[in-house]
């Protein structure tokens, strides 16, 4: 019966914002048609592909005033500072060479080179908001189109260095935070329901990554035989349906052990103002229960932005970045305690005669 909920579409519309919903993303991967993919290409291909890229991007309009970045030129730090920020992938900060960035100044679009693909074109939105993003990368998309001649086939659609891209090489996301299916242990059979749908779960940092915070990067696995408005609708469908077991296990939790969920929220403040050593897991478990309290007004609003913000910051790579100068781990795990007990000092009491939307 659970699995038969995301074969129908919800009468109930996702609220936006939604607390729920993180970031949205929509990610196009690209091809030039006159080379071979990176990982066939030869060293002097991929200079110039890097080469061709770099300059084609700094003409397309969203990216007229950007950041153009070559990978060899980054310290392993600021490779990781920019995983971290969703900007780059971790394979692309893995890069031997001739990988390259191009960053919109508001960050809200970045375009990897020589990734997997020879372009990796993303545009992410806090938030759910799919229009926004979509209308964004479709028209980033179109730019460059004009000036980069892409691998197209009548039939396949764009042409991708992993099959499982074919088609419009579009992969769509959205980042999500599902606590209440988390303690009530009914997130595996979402994953197994959505499964079913050509839906991926994946953790924070994407595939392999852990969902921590309990955060996790919903996307579509399907990308041949179905055009971009399709894979949205049946996305979107999806996260509503989600959202509404989200809410239920909430509901249900407060109801039937709302002592214990109290007692787990309570815990996680005291930890977070007293903690004089904290590693990055256990940071982002806190840090999402501080999130969870906000949604149900236990706290003050402010606090679920704080969350998200310190969502990154208690990162390995930002906290090393903090300090000024190469760190151990255990003094990262001072450092990001340090910064923690700063941020939420003077966090109020807990509001539980709040209720529950």
């Amino acid at each position: 019966m659970f699995h038969d909920l995301f074969f129908s579409k919800s009468k109930s519309k996702v609220p936006k914002p939604c607390p729920i919903a993180l970031s949205t993303r929509v990610r196009l991967a690209r091809n030039l048609s006159e080379f071979p993919f990176p990982g066939r290409a030869e060293s002097g291909q991929k200079k110039a592909v890097l080469s061709k890229c770099m300059s084609a991007l700094g003409k397309v309009k969203p990216l007229l005033s950007s950041t153009s970045v070559e990978l060899d030129e980054l310290s392993e730090l600021d490779r990781q500072i920019l995983v971290e920020k969703h900007l780059i992938s971790l394979e692309l900060s893995q890069s031997e060479e001739s990988g390259g960035v191009v960053l919109s100044n508001d960050r809200a679009c970045s375009v990897m080179v020589n990734e997997e693909d020879h372009l990796r074109i993303q545009v992410l939105a806090n938030g759910l908001d799919f229009s926004k993003v979509w209308k964004l990368a479709d028209s980033l998309d179109s730019g460059i189109e004009s000036s980069l001649d892409y691998a197209f086939d009548s039939q396949l659609g764009f042409l991708t260095a992993c099959p499982t891209n074919l088609g419009t090489g579009m992969r769509a996301s959205v980042m999500m935070h599902l606590p209440g299916l988390v303690m009530s242990k009914n997130m595996d059979k979402v994953i197994n329901a959505v499964n079913h749908l050509g839906i991926a779960v994946r953790g924070l940092f994407g595939e392999g990554s852990d969902a921590s915070g309990s955060i996790f990067q919903i996307s579509n696995q399907q990308t041949l035989g179905e055009s971009e408005s399709a894979i949205l609708e049946r996305l979107e469908m999806t996260l509503e349906n989600i959202v509404h077991q989200e809410r239920l296990a909430r509901e249900k939790l407060s109801e039937d052990d709302g002592l214990r969920l109290t007692d787990k929220i309570s815990r996680a403040v005291g930890s977070l103002k007293t903690s004089y050593l904290i590693q990055s897991s256990e940071a982002m478990d806190h840090l999402s229960l501080i999130r969870l309290a906000a949604d149900f007004g236990y706290l003050p609003e402010k606090f679920r932005a704080l969350a998200d913000r310190m969502f990154i910051e208690v990162q390995p790579g930002h906290v090393q970045l903090s300090a000024g100068k190469p760190i151990e781990p255990g003094e990262r795990d001072r450092l990001r305690a340090e910064t923690l007990r700063k941020e939420f000092l003077r966090m109020p009491q807990l509001n539980l005669n709040a209720q529950v939307d």
